[in-house]
């Protein structure tokens, strides 16, 4: 089959990104032609590895290409003639690419895989100023509750209007969690199908070994929570001294992360790593006792807890979202409330003071990942949809 795959970034330096290099190559390896289009933007810096390129911008005019880029549509227009593929695969579009694809479509069978809540959430989080919840719809809301500024909201309505409009250009909605199947619907987004994301079936960690080892891997935005982990990290060392917690990750939190470290005196127990690939990130982890993913927001499925549980680590998780789908509390990790470090304190020290039970609960996280959140068994569900859509020649 004719693949293509259409994203705003082909740059690995985010969980949606990650799927749809991973689908590509995986796609590829199984003797489709798949070839991804996305924007020249590049987030850290990051060299991109699209096929195809249009326009794209990071700086605070993408208000304007969010809403209109005729690159993209140019672009787009032009690989539909020249390429004629069997499957469009849209996995991102609202953050460079612009709602002004979707005409576009209308003549080839169309899947729109949301990774997040953008298509109901200009912001993409759900999440109001102070770390609440929102469940109003996008609207007025959004200037209201000062989640946009009064100069992108007209540009952003205008987004969302268009979308709306064209949203039936998709032949099929395809949501990677429950989660976020269950918000996307509450805003009349009709999903048809859930497909959990796939992560590589690695070796299992190493044994446990001191000094016990906490990890953190994520973008170092507030609503990651790293900075509640901290706030755990430093009652954990006032019981076990010789911890060590590892950030990987970069993002406009750093520096005031950097900040807070000094302020709790946990300079010589953290380490940030920075942006890591794939591959670095798990040399890094491999001795990790605990994998922690403290998110405030909702996180639409949970990719670092997916490969936390692939390798064997005992994984400690917000209870929102998409985690509490792949997380059964006390069997294969822990589930708490987020934004509260002693809770979160407590549930690290369970583990790291009970070897046999991280190690049990670790194993546990790998059988559940080896069954159900392999790269494999992704890609068999997307291919058994490209079938079910494909049309006959």
């Amino acid at each position: 089959m004719r693949i293509l795959l259409v994203s705003d970034y082909a740059t690995p330096t985010g969980g949606a990104e990650l799927m749809v290099l991973m689908l590509r190559d995986a796609l590829r390896l199984r003797g489709h032609d798949a070839r991804l289009l996305a924007s020249s933007a590049r987030p850290l810096g990051i060299p991109s590895q699209a096929d195809y390129e249009c326009f794209g911008m990071t700086s605070r005019l993408r208000g304007l290409t969010q809403v209109a880029n005729p690159s993209a549509y140019l672009s787009l227009h032009r690989i539909l003639q020249n390429f004629k593929p069997d499957i469009v695969h849209v996995r991102l579009f609202l953050s460079q690419l612009s709602p002004l694809i979707l005409p576009l479509l209308e003549n080839v069978p169309a899947i729109f895989h949301e990774a997040w809540y953008r298509s109901i959430c200009p912001i993409g989080t759900k999440l109001l100023p102070g770390f609440t919840r929102c469940h109003e719809h996008a609207g007025l809301a959004c200037l209201k509750n000062g989640c946009v500024p009064a100069y992108a909201w007209p540009f952003q309505m205008t987004q969302m209007k268009l979308w709306l409009r064209w949203k039936s250009a998709f032949d099929v909605v395809v949501a990677n969690s429950h989660a976020t199947r269950s918000r996307l619907e509450a805003d009349g987004i009709q999903t048809a199908e859930v497909i959990w994301n796939g992560v590589p079936v690695r070796a299992a960690r190493r044994p446990l070994a001191d000094p016990p080892v906490v990890a953190f891997a994520g973008r170092l935005v507030p609503e990651k929570g790293a900075d509640v982990l901290l706030e755990a990290f430093a009652k954990v060392v006032k019981r076990i001294p010789n911890a060590t917690l590892l950030i990987a990750g970069d993002g406009p939190e750093r520096h005031r992360l950097q900040a807070k470290i000094e302020q709790l005196s946990l300079g010589s127990r953290i380490v940030m790593l920075g942006h890591l690939s794939r591959t670095q990130l798990e040399d890094h982890f491999a001795g990790a006792w605990v994998q922690v993913v403290p998110s405030r927001w909702e996180e639409p499925f949970g990719i670092v807890a997916a490969e936390g549980m692939m390798r064997g680590t005992a994984v400690i998780a917000s209870n929102t979202g998409g985690l509490a789908e792949l997380i059964q509390d006390g069997e294969n990790g822990i589930l708490l409330a987020p934004s509260d470090p002693a809770t979160l304190a407590t549930s690290i020290l369970s583990l790291l003071e009970n070897p046999a039970k991280t190690d049990r609960m670790g194993m546990s996280g790998r059988e559940f990942a080896m069954r159900y959140l392999s790269e494999e068994v992704f890609v068999d569900r997307f291919v058994n949809l490209y079938q079910s859509l494909a049309r006959p020649c």
